[in-house]
């Protein structure tokens, strides 16, 4: 089931959609970066305290890179804080595509991610499975794929920084990269990766 955001939530997610939309070029100016952040934080503690839950069909679809955050380590505390954020420029468009298994098996499917800058796309695929309790989904990128003005200029697998991609179902999230997802709407999804960052995409297709 698909949690929604409650009007608790109501002024973040108006400030985020309307990040959406004037990244677009739908009107509007695209809010200052920490108020971006902000409403991030505070979607995601909506998230926690509500105990929203999506599932992976929600996410299955392409969606483009609008707004990151980076993180810092902290010497003295031993942890990570978040960086002020900023929006995704327009000419290095970065997309996430999610599809699921045609097997029967539920919270399992396909990642792609790519970037295009100019007339050079790359593209990296991968297995991906999702924790629908959680709100996680792992993933691993396994083929890489580079063209040159639409052409493909190479097309082959890539050694895993993590697992052998015939294990990636049997290992623990622990040792997989992931997304925990905290906002899933139909016109954006937000997450936070495993390093710490937050991210906001936009729906493509």
């Amino acid at each position: 089931m698909t949690g929604n955001v409650t009007s608790t939530a109501a002024p973040d997610f108006a400030a985020l959609s309307q990040a959406a939309a004037a990244y677009r070029g739908q009107g509007g100016k695209v809010p200052i970066a920490s108020l971006v952040v902000d409403a991030l934080l505070a979607a995601e503690k909506t998230a926690k305290q509500e105990r929203l839950a999506y599932n992976f069909e929600s996410l299955v679809g392409t969606w483009r890179l609008c707004f990151v955050t980076g993180t810092r380590k902290v010497r003295q505390r031993g942890g990570i804080v978040l960086g002020k954020g900023l929006y995704v420029p327009k000419f290095a468009a970065a997309h996430i595509s999610f599809s699921a298994s045609s097997e029967q098996n539920l919270g399992r499917g396909e990642i792609s991610n790519q970037v295009q800058v100019g007339p050079v796309l790359l593209k990296l695929t991968g297995p991906a499975k999702y924790l629908g309790k959680k709100n996680l989904l792992a993933f691993d990128f396994t083929q890489m794929q580079i063209s040159l003005f639409s052409r493909v200029v190479y097309n082959g697998q890539i050694r895993s920084g993590k697992v052998d991609s015939q294990d990636f179902y049997n290992q623990p999230i622990s040792k997989l990269a992931f997304f925990a997802f905290f906002l899933v709407t139909e016109d954006f999804i937000a997450a936070r990766g495993r390093g710490g960052g937050l991210a906001l995409w936009i729906r493509e297709n």
